[in-house]
């Protein structure tokens, strides 16, 4: 298997990210050579009727290349179902980041996304002002109907990324 990589051999991804009706954009990965990272925190402010009705969140890996089927590399599910009901009845939790499977729309396997995630009530004051750094750089948008708030920490996402090389064995990942 051989990385993807452009011209100049650096990777240049960015993830969609949806949760309920919102949507979130990175910024182009950083990442050098065949390891894109991000390195981004995003806010979701999560209606009661979010709540209940969000499942899970899509992160859709996006390449910025024009000639490659629209730029769709891959993307990972997220069941967060059991996370928003810990979090409402804890008034807070997080999850330390962790790899979770990224696969094209047929559902091959396609590589790994390592996302970490904090869950915030928002009677939770007690929280937030225990951590108002966190906050920081982020415009909180105030919805009447909001009654969770949402921090994904998006800390350290590392995809790998593999195209099948039929013919030769040199560039094989045996991980």
């Amino acid at each position: 298997m051989m990385y993807v990589s452009h011209i100049n051999g650096t990777p240049s991804y960015y993830v969609i990210i949806e949760c309920g009706t919102q949507t979130r954009i990175t910024k182009v990965s950083s990442g050098k050579h065949e390891k894109p990272r991000w390195n981004e925190k995003f806010i979701f402010d999560l209606s009661e009727f979010d709540c209940k009705n969000s499942t899970y969140l899509k992160c859709r890996i996006m390449d910025t290349e024009l000639f490659r089927n629209g730029g769709f590399v891959g993307e990972a599910k997220i069941f967060i179902g059991g996370i928003i009901l810990e979090g409402s009845d804890q008034g807070y939790i997080e999850i330390q980041p962790a790899p979770y499977n990224v696969v094209l729309q047929d559902h091959t396997y396609k590589g790994q996304i390592k996302i970490g995630f904090k869950f915030i009530a928002d009677n939770n004051e007690e929280y937030l002002m225990e951590k108002p750094d966190e906050f920081k750089g982020y415009e909180k948008k105030e919805s009447p109907n909001s009654i969770f708030g949402w921090i994904w920490r998006i800390s350290l996402w590392k995809i790998l990324f593999f195209y099948q090389h039929k013919t030769s064995k040199s560039h094989q990942d045996y991980h």
